[in-house]
């Protein structure tokens, strides 16, 4: 049986937290609700590091994009 693996992260400042961004990879606009370093790796042992933002869309859906694929609308 697969178990989940917990993954780490943080929540990180941003300036544009709580206002409304566009994804340049997605095209979506809404509101960005986070950025987070989180260890992505699949490796208990070797940790790699990302920043990620999350954006909630019209839909009411969050999604997750690179932080520098945000920008203000």
């Amino acid at each position: 049986m697969h178990e989940a693996v917990p993954r780490s992260f943080e929540e990180v400042p941003h300036a544009l937290l709580h206002q409304r961004v566009r994804d340049i990879a997605s095209g979506v606009e809404g509101e960005l609700m986070a950025v987070v370093r989180e260890d992505v790796s699949d490796d208990p042992v070797r940790e790699r590091w990302v920043r990620l933002a999350y954006v909630r869309g019209p839909s009411g859906r969050e999604i997750s994009t690179a932080v520098a694929n945000i920008q203000a609308v």
